[in-house]
């Protein structure tokens, strides 16, 4: 009798685990709260537009390539995959936008421009996170995070200082350059892992790697084409999957879990993986003796901001705007401060604007546009409908000011979405979007551990655990989930 592995949410972790279990013979069933697969990378469509919910980056695609070939397939099996050139520009004011070219010598060309002789440094640069990306990928986000030993490794441990593990982003990037667009460009990618660059290690600059090397990409059709495949694949391996069904309590006999429960039923367990959110999980439906963590234990962790989004659907077409556009008009040091030091709704926030439709035409009806606009707040705020409008004219205004046209009244779409909302809908601790920072106090061993130390068939995967927040991050946090479990069960 094969062994039953409840798997509790169907976001990238989730699934990820559930097709690994599924392909070594575990009995595999993934309970989703929602209606629909895909965690926070749900999609929905409405008056002709299709909207992603949440990521919008595809960023490493070497880690779904690998994913997939795992299992004999490619992800042209399941998608179309466009590298955008360029991969995104930059707001700094009016009429000072910066596109970010996709080739190497138009890169390092751009950063000639800018600050004459920073080139050389690029390159060096470069070079050192290409060195982080290898080592790190390699040998750090495959690692459970059990304890200290899991990195005791002399490979590892010699990679320390290399890696640059006790110095900031910020402070390694401003040894190499001056000026403050390079250093604002050189920092952007960070922010994906949820805190500012001063907090953030140095070995982090292996997210410059995948940003200038790799480069950026898209799957035609959206993000969710990358749910899709791995719904696909995971039916293909026999997992179970049931929509609607949310977890709202676990029967344990001794220290085991052997029933799941939700609203309608009652599902027989030999082994749990927690895919949904963490705190959720561990605070809300565990029993108290069974919680490997307090409440003041989980007020210490520095989260990841949260996010005041807007899916626009504009019935016109666009001047000025790329797939990706990120809008640094404004202090970033303020705004930062205002999500991590003294958080409250911010001053004058930076925003993204994500316009899919300027790739691909299905996004949205025909001569119109497709905007998903991401406003980074701190977690944990009041959040109110008279919030949410004020900010949208904020940023609408400085949109309309920046790429000097109309906007607002050719909206004919307009949907919300912020820390009440992720609340509801993904349990996500205090409305975060994106998990849990990944400082240097919350790296590797130093996260919630992906295996209970009270439950003994109780694993955790996601972005509140290892290795950390982003999709990459997510497919292999549940892919090592799936590692430990096969080292103790036998299927």
């Amino acid at each position: 009798m094969k062994k039953k592995i409840i798997v509790i949410g169907s976001g990238f972790a989730g699934l990820a685990a559930a097709i690994d279990l599924a392909d070594k013979g575990y009995a595999v069933t993934v309970l989703e709260k929602n209606e629909q697969p895909g965690g926070r990378a749900r999609q929905f469509t409405a008056e002709g537009f299709v909207f992603d919910m949440g990521p919008s980056w595809y960023w490493m695609p070497d880690v779904f390539d690998q994913f997939f070939a795992r299992y004999g397939k490619k992800t042209g099996d399941y998608y179309e995959l466009t590298r955008l050139d360029p991969s995104y520009q930059i707001f700094f004011g009016q009429n000072d936008v910066m596109p970010l070219p996709a080739g190497r010598q138009e890169l390092s060309d751009l950063f000639e421009a800018v600050e004459p002789g920073s080139s050389a440094n690029l390159d060096r640069f470069l070079k050192e996170a290409a060195y982080k990306y290898r080592v790190g990928m390699n040998e750090f986000v495959h690692k459970p995070g059990n304890s200290i030993w899991d990195f005791a490794d002399i490979r590892v441990v010699s990679s320390l200082f290399r890696l640059q593990m006790f110095q900031s982003v910020s402070s390694h990037i401003r040894k190499l350059f001056k000026n403050e667009k390079l250093i604002k460009l050189l920092e952007f990618p960070v922010l994906f892992l949820g805190a500012t660059p001063e907090r953030t290690p140095a070995l982090y600059s292996l997210m410059n790697y995948a940003d200038l090397e790799l480069g950026t990409w898209y799957p035609m059709g959206g993000m969710y084409r990358i749910v899709e495949a791995m719904v696909s694949l995971a039916e293909e391996k026999g997992v179970n999957l049931l929509l609607n069904q949310e977890v709202e309590n676990v029967n344990l006999t001794g220290s085991s879990i052997d029933r799941v429960i939700t609203r309608n039923r009652d599902f027989e367990a030999d082994i749990v993986v927690a895919g949904a959110d963490y705190h959720h999980i561990e605070q809300q439906i565990l029993p108290y003796e069974y919680r490997q963590y307090t409440p003041e234990y989980w007020d210490k962790r520095t989260m990841a901001p949260s996010s005041l989004l807007f899916y626009l659907g504009v019935n016109k077409r666009l001047n000025g705007l790329l797939h990706h556009n990120l809008f640094f008009d404004e202090d970033f040091t303020l705004h930062a401060r205002e999500i991590y030091d003294t958080p409250k709704w911010p001053s004058k926030p930076l925003f993204y604007v994500c316009a899919p439709s300027v790739t691909d035409p299905a996004v949205a009806p025909g001569n119109c546009e497709n905007l998903f606009v991401l406003i980074p707040l701190a977690p944990g705020l009041e959040d109110t409908e008279e919030q949410r409008e004020k900010y949208f004219r904020l940023v609408m205004d400085r949109l309309e000011r920046l790429t000097g046209q109309d906007i607002v009244e050719s909206v004919i779409f307009k949907r919300s979405y912020a820390h009440r909302d992720f609340q509801q809908d993904y349990h996500a601790f205090k409305g975060n979007a994106y998990g849990l920072a990944n400082t240097l106090m919350q790296t590797a061993f130093l996260k919630p551990k992906m295996r209970s130390s009270k439950v003994d068939n109780l694993f955790y995967a996601g972005q509140l655990t290892t290795p950390g927040p982003g999709v990459p991050p997510s497919l292999i946090s549940g892919q090592v989930a799936a590692g430990e479990i096969k080292k103790i069960f036998s299927p």
